[in-house]
Formats: structure tokens, C-alpha cells, sequence
């Protein structure tokens, strides 16, 4: 069974970075697709960036020019360094994967078969 356990979430002021880190069992990202989507205190669920078996990634246009994806410095763990925060960056923050290239819609969460139980992250003003 594949599990992701994500870490780096916290508190931080406007303006501030942290940097989101999920590290995944069994998968590695040269194989597999993965990404990270959030979720905000009475919203759905969105996607954030992804990062495909190519090495490609995307991002939501509320987060371009402000998050990076990448692989970590192992093989089997993902990175998302946020940058420049704004308090709607608060929400509970998910790294997902799937053993295939990413879905064609990348955030489409039916794409990913596997999730982690989420890290918050809190930006205040």
C-alpha cells in the first residue's frame, strides 16, 4: 500500500515562505505523477502543481511565479516551496500520486489514486 506523509506545514505571516515536503512509499516521481492540492475552511478542494513522469510541471494561476515544485533530495519525496504567501493561501495542503502519467485535466483528483492525510499551513496578515 502506498502511503505519503506530508510535512513543513505551519503558521507564517503575509509575505513569508515555508517550504511542503511529501515523502512517498514505494512510488518515485521518475514513474509516477504527483502534485499537491489544498483545501480552505469551507471551499472544495483545488489543485495546486503537479509534476509529471517528464519532469513537467503545472501550476494554478493562483500560485504561478509564487510556488515551486520538484523532487526532493531523495527519490521517493516531493517538495513545494511556497513563497511570497497571502492569507488565501491558508488550507489544509495535500500531496497525491498516481503509478501513471498525470490525468490530461491535472488537477482532476480522479486522477490520483493515492493521498496524504494533509499539512496546514496558516498565513495571517
Amino acid at each position: 500500500q502506498v502511503q505519503l506523509v506530508e510535512s513543513g506545514g505551519g503558521s507564517v505571516q503575509a509575505g513569508g515562505s515555508l517550504r511542503l515536503s511529501c515523502a512517498a512509499s514505494e512510488l518515485t516521481y521518475s514513474r509516477d505523477c504527483m502534485g499537491w492540492f489544498r483545501q480552505a475552511p469551507g471551499k472544495e478542494r483545488e489543485g495546486v502543481a503537479v509534476i509529471d513522469r517528464d519532469g513537467s510541471t503545472t501550476y494554478a494561476d493562483s500560485v504561478k511565479g509564487r510556488f515551486t515544485i520538484s523532487k526532493g533530495n531523495a527519490k521517493n519525496t516531493l517538495d513545494l516551496q511556497m513563497n511570497s504567501l497571502k492569507r488565501e493561501d491558508t488550507a489544509m495542503y495535500y500531496c497525491a500520486a498516481d503509478r501513471s502519467w498525470c490525468p490530461a485535466i491535472k488537477f482532476d483528483e480522479k486522477g490520483y489514486d493515492y493521498w496524504g492525510q494533509g499539512t496546514q499551513v496558516t498565513v495571517s496578515s
